[in-house]
Formats: structure tokens, C-alpha cells, sequence
């Protein structure tokens, strides 16, 4: 079996081969995830609340579809997905409406389907580095809380979780920096009214590797579900 240590590996650990099948990228961004399941042979549809990222994944993925909206009203037909993947998605939706997109989730995947959720939980020294900038404690939490009453309420029904660590490494802060940023640009602000500052915390966050690169591990909690 193929070690667990990226969302396509979870998503290869619940069908061995998704070509032709209808997935649904939720809160896809600029379309990497989208583009390594088109990759695999699947009928990938996206949709971001961001129009500059829509705008980004129609443009570097043209074998795909996708819409602008907010994962709490999906513009999609009943049952219309085979598999749902929700990648560092949730914990971005606002806590208020984290409910809602599990519901709207679970009411567009077929019942034999399943809705796959990668986040990212509130440990390691990648999130200990990005707390100098960012404080993700709280919507990481939320986030765990949100899928665990989604199961309680009968929502989704939780078929299997699964954990790994996703390694990362960078020649310099800068890279550290310039890779949170890409993912919120809003952060840019943060880090330049004190990057010396944010510099020296970063660095004591990081491991180094025997080249001298700085290593960050951040621990993630894959959940597979289906509609209940």
C-alpha cells in the first residue's frame, strides 16, 4: 500500500483509480490539488470564493471546470460528485458557516461517494512559525470541532482518519515568508512591519537539515466521509 503522505495519496487510499470520475475540488485556489487529479484521469470541477485564484486555476488547468462561490452554497446539483476533497479548506471557512459547507458537502456527493478533508492541526513547527504571523489556533480547532459535529448530527457518517506529516524545506526565511504569503497575501502586511522580528522567530522555530536548509513538519488529520 502506498504510504499515507498527501491529499492524492488519501484520495488514492479510498479509490485506487479515479480517472473518470466527477470530483469536486472545494476551496481550490490557483488548481494545483485540481490539476494532479486531472492528472489521474478525473472530471475535476473547482470552486473559491477568491476570483483571483478562480481566474489563476481556469488558466493553469483548462481541462478542468470552475465557478467563483463559498464553499456554504455550492452551485451544483444533488448527488452530482463522486468524491469531494476539501484541502486546508475548512479552518478558512468562516466559523459560522463551517456547518453549512459540511451540509452543502454532503447534500452534493452521491451517497455511495465520499468527501475527503485534509487539514492541518494546530502542532508542529511549521504552525509554530506561522503564529508569528498568523495565529491559526483557533479556526484549526474550530475546524476539528466542525467535522466531529457534522458526524455526531448524523450530517456525514466517518468512515476512516488518517495522519502524516508534511515536510517542508527552505534555503532562507524569505522562502518560509514568501510561501505563507502566496497562500493569504494579506499576510504580506504582517510580515513587513516587523520582518526582523518575525525573522528571528521563524528561525527559532526551524530544524535544520545537514545542508543547512530550514525544516518545518506540520502535522495533518485526513478524514474520509461519506453522506449519511
Amino acid at each position: 500500500m502506498q504510504p499515507i503522505d498527501s491529499p492524492l495519496a488519501v484520495v488514492r487510499s479510498v479509490r485506487s483509480s479515479i480517472a473518470g470520475l466527477r470530483i469536486l475540488d472545494i476551496g481550490c485556489g490557483a488548481g494545483s490539488f485540481a490539476r494532479q487529479l486531472v492528472a489521474e484521469g478525473a472530471d475535476v470541477s473547482g470552486i473559491d470564493p477568491a476570483a483571483d485564484a478562480i481566474r489563476q486555476a481556469a488558466a493553469a488547468v483548462p481541462q478542468a471546470s470552475f465557478v467563483e462561490g463559498g464553499a456554504e452554497a455550492l452551485p451544483f446539483d444533488d448527488a452530482a460528485f463522486d468524491i469531494g476533497v476539501m484541502v486546508n479548506t475548512l479552518h478558512h471557512v468562516p466559523e459560522m458557516a463551517m456547518q453549512a459547507a459540511l451540509g452543502e458537502a454532503a447534500r452534493v456527493i452521491k451517497l455511495n461517494g465520499s468527501l475527503i478533508i485534509v487539514e492541518p492541526l494546530a502542532s508542529g513547527n511549521f504552525f509554530a512559525a506561522l503564529r508569528t504571523i498568523e495565529d491559526e489556533t483557533i479556526v484549526r480547532r474550530a475546524a476539528q470541532l466542525a467535522i466531529k459535529t457534522a458526524v455526531l448530527s448524523g450530517v456525514l457518517a466517518r468512515m476512516a482518519t488518517l495522519q502524516y506529516v508534511r515536510r517542508e524545506a527552505f534555503p532562507s526565511v524569505r522562502g518560509f515568508l514568501d510561501r505563507i504569503v502566496a497562500v493569504d497575501p494579506s499576510r504580506r502586511e504582517v510580515v513587513e512591519c516587523d520582518e526582523p522580528g518575525i525573522t528571528a522567530a521563524v528561525l527559532a522555530a526551524a530544524q535544520r537539515d545537514s545542508e543547512g536548509a530550514l525544516i518545518f513538519d506540520q502535522p495533518i488529520k485526513a478524514d474520509i466521509l461519506r453522506p449519511a
